[in-house]
């Protein structure tokens, strides 16, 4: 059984990513039994659907029609995270977002989703993008998860809650649906979860409005402290939602889960880098993959952003 990983970001971890790709090819030896990339999720900047990490700066168009070609060009969608929460149907016609996934709808890209507005609406115009549950939704009572993953979804993203609760895991039907964010940032149970996808749901709105009226001065989001997003990979591991590798191989693939999401679109390259290495190269070669890679990254001192 292959092992889907969900990786950040099509366009912030670009060149990684796409390095990534083509280093899986070449050096499949170095790397898990199984592993493939089975998206690459993430948005462009300033898109209003845009939920989960705020997102702000500028992108071509042309540079956003050749991102999303050079990942299908190698049988790898891109999954856009359009999971604000807090929209109105006054931001369904939002012409920029409109205007992406038009560009994307090609039957290989896909769509997360939380709204369930604005999920009928991309269905509706958007026909040949397969849809995903996010786990922004939250959903932790378990006969409302098993509803869920009777729904029309391609997969669904479980909240991290559920990640080590194998008394859940085990009587969840659908199994091969069900995607598991295996090194999350947050506090287990976290009280300020919903709010924090909230404000950045709000700021998302703001920012298009800032645009659209051209106010002067550069927009700042909603102010919103949470040092967990600044931690990297070895400040997780011992979480009790954190998902080793080793783990998936010996309890999760048995039970029949295979699709795996990392986390990771607001850090930095080498942080994101670190996940991959700790999840997908095999250990004893973990340290050359890193290291080729890095070499690979800094070539011409283009160091990361």
């Amino acid at each position: 059984m292959d092992i889907k990983y969900h990786i950040p970001d099509f366009m912030r971890h670009f060149r990684l990513n796409l390095t990534l790709a083509e280093y899986m090819k070449n050096n499949p030896h170095k790397f898990r039994e199984g592993v493939k990339i089975g998206s690459v999720y993430g948005s462009f900047p300033n898109m209003t659907w845009n939920g989960g990490r705020f997102f702000m700066g500028n992108a071509d168009p042309r540079i956003m029609r050749e991102i999303i070609k050079q990942f299908n060009q190698r049988d790898i969608p891109c999954r856009f995270t359009m999971t604000n929460p807090v929209l109105t149907p006054e931001q369904l016609t939002d012409p920029l977002c409109n205007a992406i996934l038009k560009a994307a709808d090609n039957g290989l890209n896909e769509v997360i989703v939380y709204s369930p507005m604005l999920e009928d609406y991309i269905r509706e115009k958007f026909p040949k993008m397969a849809v995903t549950s996010s786990t922004c939704k939250q959903i932790e009572d378990f006969d409302e998860l098993c509803a869920e993953m009777e729904k029309d979804y391609s997969l669904v993203v479980l909240d991290y809650n559920f990640n080590n609760n194998f008394d859940v895991l085990e009587k969840l039907p659908h199994k091969e649906k069900a995607e598991l964010l295996i090194n999350a940032c947050c506090d287990p149970a976290c009280k300020r979860r919903g709010e924090h996808y909230r404000s950045i749901g709000r700021s998302h709105i703001a920012l298009t409005e800032h645009m659209m009226k051209k106010k002067p001065g550069e927009y700042s989001p909603e102010s919103f402290d949470c040092v967990c997003m600044k931690k990297h990979l070895y400040q997780t591991v011992d979480s009790p939602l954190h998902i080793s590798p080793e783990a998936i191989y010996e309890k999760y693939l048995p039970m029949g889960y295979c699709n795996f999401k990392i986390e990771g679109r607001s850090v930095p390259d080498v942080n994101v880098l670190e996940n991959y290495v700790y999840y997908m190269a095999k250990p004893e070669y973990r340290d050359e993959v890193r290291l080729e890679i890095l070499l690979f990254l800094t070539n011409k001192n283009k160091y990361f952003m």
